[in-house]
């Protein structure tokens, strides 16, 4: 592991002393992170930025906001799929995959499609009680 990629010293946190090394794995690839990383600092720390591509476009994507809020770092784990990267500590032996290039269909029993709000302003109207949206 490239260790120039990593923060050694913080001037809140001051030293960070190396931890147990993990093994994981990243569309067949193996690396080495730390106990305590996420899949996300992990494969940063190792060179790796993109976790997935665009369902719609194609564009590659990778971290974000880091927080677990936007989901571009969405990756399948352990045959899980949609998977945080930025929040899930790595595992001895995880297996990790880029996330899937196409969109997941809607389920139809629980979903109708033609039913979706298509802006924020038809989601308003839909919250509250507009039948017309």
């Amino acid at each position: 592991m490239n260790k120039q990629k990593r923060i050694t010293e913080h001037p809140v946190l001051g030293r960070m002393q190396d931890r147990e090394e993990v093994t994981f794995t990243f569309d067949g690839h193996t690396y080495k992170g730390f106990k305590g990383d996420t899949i996300a600092s992990a494969l940063l720390a190792n060179g790796v930025r993109r976790l997935r591509v665009h369902e719609e476009t194609g564009t590659p994507r990778g971290i974000y906001c880091n927080i677990g809020h936007c989901f571009e770092c969405r990756t399948t784990v352990d045959g899980a799929d949609g998977v945080r990267a930025c929040l899930t500590p790595i595992r001895e032996g995880m297996e990790v995959k880029s996330g899937q290039k196409e969109a997941l269909p809607l389920d139809s029993q629980h979903h109708d499609a033609h039913k979706l709000p298509k802006t924020y302003a038809d989601f308003a109207k839909q919250e509250a009680g507009d039948p017309h949206v």
